[in-house]
């Protein structure tokens, strides 16, 4: 029998879960020691009076399963909104079960929804797993453009450097 999915928007009662699965894609992705986020941290970024981000829970026969954490943009040359996926992630044994690509769908359904331009964005190059599932989607690789990060140190040392008078 098929797995029974659901998709649902996380609530406050949440933020325990929304940090085991962001802790469990830090695993995934080699990355386990950059994850620094707290529960408090999350709950008022994702709860608090100026919600950062959105999430969508993902189960698998009423169990959690994966989730993804979502953002707008805006787009200059359209002149739109555009949804910004930070992270998807579902559990290894749940991959397979359609879950990656119902939370994929309702991430687009959202979009159209909000009237936005475009729903994007950024995979691992080593992951070739998931660059092969976003194809599927019908995804495009942005090849052309590379990432930009200013954070940490840099980010202090940008934000006192003096103003032009």
């Amino acid at each position: 029998m098929p797995a029974r999915i659901a998709i649902r928007p996380a609530v406050a009662a949440d933020v325990p879960l929304i940090l085991d699965l962001i802790r469990a894609l830090g695993e995934y992705e080699w990355l386990a020691h950059e994850v620094v986020a707290t529960e408090a941290g999350l709950h008022a970024q994702l709860f608090g009076k100026k919600p950062a981000a959105e999430v969508l829970i993902g189960e698998v026969d009423g169990q959690p399963a994966g989730f993804a954490l979502f953002f707008h943009n805006f787009s200059t040359f359209l002149g739109q909104p555009g949804l910004y996926l930070e992270d998807l992630f579902v559990r290894p044994e749940h991959r397979g079960s359609g879950l990656g690509k119902a939370l994929m769908a309702e991430l687009a359904r959202i979009a159209i929804e909000r009237d936005c331009g475009r729903f994007e964005w950024s995979v691992l190059d080593w992951n070739q797993p998931a660059i092969d599932f976003y194809r599927t989607l019908g995804a495009v690789g942005m090849d052309e453009w590379t990432v930009q990060r200013v954070s940490g140190a840099a980010l202090r040392k940008l934000a006192t450097t003096a103003q032009p008078e």
